[in-house]
This record gives structure tokens, C-alpha cells and sequence, in this order.
């Protein structure tokens, strides 16, 4: 037992939230773990990403990298996202996952159905987020007379 000092008419209850919708959604990773593998055989690299803007803006999402795992093809395949995500953020040779946090870029996230029916995300790849182009800049008169390069 635990006494505690709450009034739930001052929160509002939690809900069940349905899965995103497939789609590209910039995020940021918030927190990151590595974890022993279900089998105990191998670790996985967790990371957490949130929703950055738009109608899911805070929103949570989640992969799971096979880092050190006894199939090759999974740490292959892990390794392959890190760089994706490494090459995403702009951090090459990070040293910590905390030097992956909190940098903008975008995930394509795809909807898979559970063996029990429930519909949950699966994030299938990562990139930069685009940078808009500055315009080209056009020639400014100087203050006072006329351009060197306009008619006269």
C-alpha cells in the first residue's frame, strides 16, 4: 500500500492511442538504451524518437537495432540503420548515443498487424531532413545613385 495525494479531477485520464498512420514524420530521438535481447544471447540498441510538428507532434515512436545478436543478417541489417541514422543527424563517429539526441530527421514509418490483430509502427528507414534552398541573391543598388550594372 502507498499513500498518495492525488485528485484525477485535475488530470485528464490517459486514453489508448492508436497506432500513426504510414508516412514520413520528423522526429527527434529522445532517449536510447542498449538492452539485453528476449533469448539473452545478443543486445539491441532502443531508441526512443518523438514526433517534432503536425497533427502527431509529440507523439512516441521506437526501433529496436540488433547490434550484437548471433544472426549477421540482423546486425547487418542494424548497423545499416545506424549509419542511416548516423548520416540523418550529421554525427559520423558518435561515441555515446546521447550525441544523437535531440537533432532533427526524418523516419518512414509503416504499419505492420500483430499475430493478435493490433496494429502497431515499424520505422523503415531514415534521412536528413531537407533544407530549404536559400534564393539566389539578387544585386542591391547601392544607396545614393544608380548600379554599375543598370541601363542607362
Amino acid at each position: 500500500m502507498a499513500t498518495i495525494n492525488f485528485n484525477a479531477e485535475n488530470v485528464a485520464p490517459s486514453v489508448a492511442l492508436e497506432a500513426l498512420p504510414a508516412g514520413k514524420y520528423n522526429v527527434v530521438i529522445t532517449d536510447s538504451d542498449i538492452k539485453t535481447n528476449r533469448r539473452g544471447d545478443g543486445e539491441y540498441l532502443q531508441f526512443e524518437f518523438e514526433v517534432i510538428d503536425g497533427d502527431y507532434r509529440s507523439r512516441k515512436l521506437w526501433s529496436r537495432l540488433n547490434t550484437n545478436n548471433p544472426n549477421p543478417d540482423a546486425v547487418r541489417m542494424a548497423n545499416a540503420d545506424l549509419s542511416a541514422i548516423c548520416h540523418a543527424v550529421g554525427v559520423l563517429q558518435p561515441r555515446d548515443t546521447v550525441e544523437l539526441h535531440n537533432l532533427p530527421l526524418v523516419v518512414t514509418v509503416k504499419c505492420r498487424k500483430t499475430p493478435d490483430g493490433e496494429i502497431v509502427n515499424d520505422i523503415k528507414a531514415y534521412e536528413a531532413v531537407a533544407r530549404p534552398v536559400a534564393p539566389a541573391s539578387q544585386p542591391v543598388a547601392p544607396q545614393g545613385g544608380s548600379a554599375p550594372w543598370a541601363k542607362r
